[in-house]
């Protein structure tokens, strides 16, 4: 019997191994299968990060830009409102110049032109002995307005109508372009 032990043993080994054998190659195939879905899911994490971070740093970009455009429209804002002071200083110096009677008849002047017939002259008190002479020389009434500034103001016979030509207002009129024309010569 020994020798049919010994058949039944072999033939039971063999099995055994025979099974054994399967089991690892399937193990092992598991195993490769796991691994490549696993490197799968490695490679996909890996694409998704990449596309987030890439995601990121466009909004990082898009905020910073955002944030140096504004920086940049306030700065040209702020020279913008410097020219503006300054061009308003530059009336005011103006005003003190030895010339400023002459620039108030030709601002008068043409008022007139604009007005036809006028039976008072109306300008700042601090410019009335400036252009008093003028108004006489016209046969017109002088008056002062505390509020007028950098101008005249004519006002027609009746006191129906009224031309104001002023330094002040002209600089308000052009203002548009000629902050454009600042920004363009200081900016390009």
């Amino acid at each position: 019997m020994s020798k049919l032990e010994d058949i039944l043993q072999q033939e039971v080994l063999a099995e055994i191994a025979e099974v054994t054998k399967a089991a690892e190659t399937r193990a092992a195939e598991i195993v490769r299968a796991a691994q490549e879905q696993a490197e799968a899911l490695k490679a996909n994490r890996q694409k998704q990060l990449e596309a987030e971070h890439a995601a990121a740093v466009r909004r990082a970009e898009s905020a910073g830009e955002l944030v140096l455009n504004q920086a940049r429209i306030q700065a040209r804002g702020r020279v913008i409102d410097r020219v503006r002071a300054e061009a308003t200083k530059a009336l005011a110096d103006l005003q003190a110049q030895a010339n400023y009677g002459d620039v108030l008849v030709t601002l008068a002047e043409e008022a007139l032109r604009g007005l036809g017939q006028a039976e008072a002259l109306v300008v700042n008190p601090a410019d009335a002995p400036k252009i008093e002479a003028w108004a006489k020389g016209k046969g017109l009434e002088l008056r002062t307005d505390p509020g007028l500034r950098y101008g005249v103001r004519l006002v027609a016979a009746g006191g129906k109508s009224m031309v104001q030509n002023s330094l002040a207002e002209r600089l308000e009129r052009a203002w548009d372009s000629l902050s454009a024309k600042a920004a363009k010569a200081i900016w390009g």
